[in-house]
């Protein structure tokens, strides 16, 4: 564990009898030392972690441990106290105390370091160790793991177990195997430890068990054929699971990460008992739908490219909602004059509607000058994680700054991703890598990118997404309906999935400006017509053929009501996913009727979301609801009578089948 301990800071005569003492005095050394520079300060930051949750663990060890700007460099203190101090572990307080200091900017390598300590507390041949030392610098080098520190003694009870040839483990059968996710507000000690304490304990009970650590140094993602091969999920968590829709539609245990580290043997049993029983997750909603879950182990680089741009769409897509919403609202409020309005800085009567409106529509107007920034650094987010953030949100803003819009910020966010990676590739030395991910890695991909943006490919995007907006501006007559029939196709193909997103942000680009054109809003309100027509007509087609359905699908169809007036065409996914032949065709015709209809009569949509209940912000409205209607009749009719086709052909293979013959009946010759 390198220089992180020394024999300074260990104490082998703990006094103290409370764990804010107990920190205190470990802290004071680590003060002496000259790796915490302000004592007070660095005990609120221990405070402020251990109000979080507490960090005793089972067996007589206490973790007090924070990341501080008050800290140096990575340091560990260790104290053995014969009174004992509690730490609110289950089985009562602890001997064994580490004070785990870290930087606030601690790079990877030193988490882990810290990683490594958690995992070997786990092994009571190092604890009983820890117990039975008499000298400082045996204890720092034990902890360290230096190869000349003593040997640690043998744990009670060690070696008693039977030899493993012993126990014939039967061939045939392949082993139980599950994959877990670890992670701990913090990410420094909980979040190994719980790993470590569920790999023995699968090891214990003859289960593969393979254990995603989400800890502060990043996470390195389990393979997808890892994930695929496993039969279920324990998830030990204090913080959000990163990406957890990878996980759906497998048995699952979710807990808290002191259970993986105090009953990880528990969590085991339970989720095999749940795998026994078929009870299994459902898959995430808005992840996709059948024909998208499971894209295979070895992804090629479409794959790769389209969930990087759907992650920027995907949280770009709530500020266009807001901005939009709020600049309908002003719209609605105040007339289309309200754009030419002074700023509410200025001038606002708190009496007055049109001040009300105006400051709706400059509201929503700020929300939309994010949207390209977002878009871009969310990309970029989606392609080298955090460190993609910063020069993906300078490459949108110089997108906007350029007139590139949203193809600007398609090509900063991919741009902005890649000069992240290949600096991620240079070999740094040691002594610049904590300050990579804070200051040199935002320097120069910003430099990088923002020359690019400016000089290089900036003016050639924003040439072609003038060109873009020039032929929308100018469709008409069947081009806008073939069009309004080709977003209806995609609006319904995958039902909330990329295809739908691709769609709807297309849509959602034309009207995220402050003076969208006409054709624009024609298009937005055909996109949003047709996502509403899928769930609509499950709804419709349970209603009137019931025994088409099961049970199940005919409580889904009401609240499919709801969801297909609120444009959530997530709405229909049970249903393709029960029937995807019979459901996403149906659907896909619907909505492409609704599209074209939506198109044809010129129904114009300044808000990018809100269904049924934007009523009043649509132009032609009564037209609008025919679109809809029309579109939802299509696909509820196709729907029963394909399902009643094939309730009619099974009818006729069992009516087919001879009857069973029954012994009894049959006569008996004498």
């Amino acid at each position: 564990m390198s220089d992180m301990i020394t024999a300074d800071l260990v104490d082998l005569d703990l006094t103290a009898d409370t764990k804010q003492a107990a920190a205190r005095s470990l802290a004071v050394r680590l003060v002496t030392a000259g790796r915490v520079t302000d004592l007070d300060g660095f005990l609120a930051d221990v405070a402020a972690r251990e109000a979080q949750m507490p960090t005793g663990l089972d067996g007589g060890i206490g973790i007090p441990h924070c990341r501080s700007e008050h800290v140096t460099e990575p340091s560990l203190a260790f104290g053995r106290s014969a009174a004992k101090v509690d730490f609110g572990a289950p089985d009562g307080p602890a001997d064994l105390i580490f004070l785990i200091a870290a930087p606030a900017g601690a790079d990877s390598e030193h988490l882990t370091i810290l990683s490594a300590l958690a995992r070997r507390l786990m092994d009571a041949d190092f604890t009983g160790a820890l117990r039975s030392a008499d000298d400082p610098a045996q204890v720092a080098a034990l902890i360290r793991g230096d190869e000349d520190a003593p040997a640690a003694s043998a744990a009670p009870g060690a070696g008693d177990e039977a030899p493993a040839s012993s126990v014939a483990a039967p061939e045939a059968a392949p082993p139980f195997r599950i994959v877990a996710v670890t992670s701990c507000p913090t990410g420094i000690a909980h979040t190994y430890m719980a790993a470590e304490s569920l790999q023995k304990a699968g090891e214990d009970k003859g289960i593969e068990i393979t254990v995603e650590t989400q800890g502060s140094a990043g996470f390195t993602r389990l393979d997808p054929s890892v994930i695929a091969a496993a039969d279920a999920v324990i998830f030990a968590h204090d913080v959000e699971v990163r990406e957890k829709e990878r996980f759906s539609g497998k048995p699952t245990v979710d807990v808290g990460v002191k259970a993986g580290i105090n009953r990880p043997g528990e969590l085991i049993d339970e989720v095999r008992g749940k795998a026994a029983r078929g009870e299994v997750t459902a898959p995430a909603t808005g992840g996709g739908v059948p024909m998208d879950i499971g894209a295979g182990p070895h992804e090629h680089f479409g794959i790769k490219l389209r969930k990087w741009l759907m992650t920027g769409v995907s949280y770009m897509v709530p500020f266009v909602a807001a901005g939009g919403l709020l600049i309908a609202l002003g719209f609605a409020i105040g007339g289309y004059q309200v754009k030419s309005a002074p700023s509410v800085i200025d001038h606002f009567a708190w009496l007055q509607a049109d001040s009300w409106a105006a400051l709706m529509f400059q509201i929503g107007a700020a929300a939309f000058g994010f949207l390209v920034p977002v878009l871009a650094g969310y990309i970029a987010f989606g392609m080298a994680d955090r460190p993609g953030l910063v020069p993906g949100f300078v490459g949108g803003a110089i997108a906007v700054t350029i007139n590139a819009g949203f193809l600007g910020g398609l090509a900063a966010g991919l741009v902005a991703g890649a000069v992240v990676l290949a600096i991620q590739r240079v070999n740094i030395p040691k002594v610049l890598r904590g300050i990579m991910p804070v200051v040199v890695i935002p320097l120069l991909s910003s430099i990088v990118v923002g020359f690019l943006m400016f000089v290089v490919i900036g003016k050639p995007i924003a040439s072609a997404q003038k060109g873009m907006t020039d032929w929308l501006n100018g469709l008409s007559g069947t081009n806008a309906v073939f069009l309004g029939i080709i977003l209806g196709l995609m609006m319904c193909f995958d039902l909330g999935g990329p295809v739908n997103k691709v769609a709807y942000a297309f849509a959602t680009a034309g009207i995220a400006v402050t003076n969208p054109s006409e054709n624009s809003m024609k298009i937005m309100a055909a996109v949003m017509a047709a996502g509403m027509v899928p769930p609509l007509a499950m709804a419709l087609a349970t209603t009137v053929r019931g025994k088409l359905f099961t049970p199940t699908e005919r409580e889904n169809g009401k609240a499919a009501w709801v969801l297909g007036a609120s444009f959530i065409s997530e709405g229909a996914i049970p249903f393709a996913a029960a029937d995807p032949l019979r459901v996403i065709p149906s659907s896909m015709v619907g909505g492409a009727v609704t599209g074209a209809l939506s198109m044809g009569f010129g129904s114009t949509l300044r808000a990018p979301h809100g269904g049924i209940f934007v009523i009043g912000l649509i132009g032609k409205p009564f037209l609008y609801l025919i679109a809809i209607a029309a579109g939802t009749l299509v696909t509820a009719g196709l729907v029963v009578l394909l399902k009643g086709l094939r309730k009619t052909a099974q009818a006729e293979q069992e009516a087919a089948i001879p009857a069973p013959v029954d012994d009894a009946k049959i006569p008996v010759v004498a």
